[in-house]
């Protein structure tokens, strides 16, 4: 599966499986039409109407919060935390993501990361947030977690929030654009005891 996960640059994922899946796609230099998009937040570097026009089709599905949902239209479908929804063969669930002790994510405003079951594996894309009491009741086994520092986890924080989900594989990103570096990606994968893939930024 990890395979088929892509970093376009920043918190921008692509999962090419039998479906092609967008989550917070921004600043994309090679689209291509998606059947899912997933949006974690209002921020403008991860939700971009600009982006979503160039991939988005007739029969694209969006999944998103209710803020963001106010600025599109189509088949849009809201979620909040502990939502579930099953399409395409593959299961998307909701989950908390906030910044317990910082003001850029605060947990009032409802916002979320995904959890994605796609061919039998679970995808956990943590979005915007630090250490969460939630993680504790999280099973994944990939993760695809922010590194980056200031508005997200630390390195050491990433890492600490790996090892207390126990995933088999982990794929940093939230670097190399607005904050964090190569640097962050790295110091996260010396720190991480479960094996970490530093994926190249693809332009696909």
């Amino acid at each position: 599966m990890l395979d088929k996960i892509f970093w376009l640059g920043h918190s921008s994922v692509k999962i090419k499986s039998d479906r092609t899946i967008y989550i917070d796609p921004w600043k994309l230099k090679s689209p291509e039409p998606a059947d899912l998009i997933l949006v974690s937040h209002i921020h403008h570097d991860h939700f971009s109407p600009d982006d979503i026009k160039k991939i988005r089709r007739k029969e694209t599905v969006i999944i998103t919060t209710g803020d963001v949902a106010a600025d599109l239209s189509g088949d849009v479908r809201v979620v909040k935390s502990g939502d579930r929804v099953e399409l395409f063969e593959m299961t998307v669930e909701a989950v908390p993501a906030y910044n317990p002790g910082k003001p850029f994510h605060p947990r009032e405003s409802g916002w979320i990361g995904f959890i994605l079951t796609v061919e039998g594996r679970r995808i956990y894309y943590c979005g915007d947030t630090d250490i969460i009491p939630e993680m504790n009741n999280i099973k994944a086994d990939i993760m695809i977690v922010p590194v980056g520092g200031t508005y997200t986890m630390t390195a050491e924080e990433a890492a600490r929030a790996v090892a207390l989900i126990g995933p088999e594989a982990a794929v940093p990103i939230h670097y190399d654009d607005i904050v964090g570096s190569i640097k962050d990606a790295m110091r996260f994968k010396e720190l991480c005891k479960t094996a970490v893939h530093i994926k190249p930024l693809a332009y696909r």
